[in-house]
């Protein structure tokens, strides 16, 4: 009796964490983004602390994002209209995913930097000496690519819509290449929050959903870099 309430127990938390992917965008990214690093951590050569600290880092963001959802369906179950205490509750959820959120990104940046700064300074030095039409190419390259995989997958028009989406694309592919090119970690930052608005604003417009953005951003990004490295 006391092994069935167990598994029982183990199969009410599994259908809430998949409850949570179904219905909970955010969850969503959050498990692309920690198969990603997790990916990553293959091909980099991390010692048992770090590891455990990515580890612990991925778990603290996926289980804070589910108390979020914990929290909100109990707040939507008892309270059916606004309220400032209720808004209060789920603002501080939210904002505990939030600190989270930013944590991860300060342990990634400070475990994996030192890792891949060589590798990034390599290509960063040979993009510095590329041909300047060969950037004009690159981008053109990643227009015709991103045409072709928004016709793929048959949905929005070339400029409106669709998967991935094309302006997350060009905007993100121009800031990897001003990224490549110019050593100013301002200018740098400043490219990438461009990137970021534009991006947003297709959402806040309701052209593109959140996953085609984050889509968009990500192709954007990668076929930039993989292009640089086959025109070098």
């Amino acid at each position: 009796m006391k092994m069935k309430k167990l598994v029982d127990s183990f199969n009410y938390a599994i259908e809430g964490i998949i409850y949570a992917i179904r219905t909970q965008l955010n969850i969503r990214i959050d498990f692309i983004f920690a198969l990603l690093i997790l990916t990553i951590c293959f091909f980099t050569d991390l010692s048992k602390v770090e590891l455990l600290v990515i580890t612990i880092t991925i778990t603290m963001v996926i289980a804070a994002e589910l108390i979020n959802t914990a929290i909100e369906s109990v707040i939507d179950l008892y309270v059916n209209y606004y309220h400032p205490l209720a808004k209060i509750a789920k603002d501080a959820a939210a904002g505990a995913v939030l600190v989270t959120a930013i944590n991860a990104v300060i342990v990634g940046f400070v475990i994996f930097w030192n890792k891949l700064k060589p590798a990034a300074n390599h290509l960063i030095i040979r993009v510095k000496n590329s041909n300047p039409y060969m950037l004009f190419m690159i981008l053109i390259i990643v227009c015709i690519v991103t045409l072709i995989v928004k016709a793929k997958f048959g949905e929005g028009t070339p400029l409106r819509g669709g998967m991935p989406s094309g302006h997350s694309v060009i905007a993100f592919s121009l800031a990897t290449m001003i990224t490549l090119i110019s050593p100013e970690i301002e200018v740098i930052v400043l490219s990438y929050l461009l990137a970021v608005i534009v991006a947003q604003s297709r959402v806040d417009s309701e052209i593109h959903s959140v996953f085609e953005v984050v889509v968009g951003a990500v192709f954007g990004v990668l076929i930039t870099i993989i292009l640089f490295k086959l025109f070098r």
